[in-house]
């Protein structure tokens, strides 16, 4: 691959934030589906922000999820908005619909096959995560070293 699918960096609203690391990107360019062969370079997110809004009543509660959505994104970078659909839902119908919401303003660097703008299906995952809750399960946090000093 000639590029890392930058789908995902940092969503917030008010400090809360929805991340994706390369580990997991790594993944969610594996679950590319096109009508051949996969491209040879994936799409690359443009947008500066990502557009994922926390619901204002889940915020407050704590609430975190995560959604994994279905996105077409065509030859041109753009997201067609009638072919997302949410795959696996959080649990939570306002944050399954705020994915849904924010991926309609999401643009992208096309894929390409040959040099040539492809148009591609994929597995889209975005992360509903509150600055002060607790680490869902399969999160992965950094944690200070236990191993005692050399002596």
């Amino acid at each position: 691959m000639h590029s890392i699918l930058k789908l995902l960096a940092c969503a917030s609203l008010l400090a809360a934030s929805a991340c994706l690391d390369r580990e997991q990107a790594a993944k969610a360019i594996e679950a590319v589906q096109t009508d051949g062969a996969k491209p040879d370079v994936m799409p690359v997110m443009l947008n500066r922000e990502l557009p994922f809004r926390y619901p204002p009543a889940l915020y407050a509660r704590k609430v975190q999820g995560n959604v994994t959505l279905h996105i077409h994104i065509d030859s041109t970078g753009i997201v067609w908005p009638e072919s997302t659909s949410v795959v696996e839902s959080s649990g939570y119908p306002g944050l399954d619909s705020s994915a849904v919401a924010g991926s309609r303003e999401l643009k992208f660097e096309p894929a390409t096959t040959k040099g040539h703008p492809v148009g591609v299906s994929l597995k889209l995952p975005v992360y509903f995560r509150h600055p002060k809750g607790k680490p869902l399960a399969g999160d992965t946090i950094l944690q200070p070293s236990r191993t005692k000093p050399a002596t």
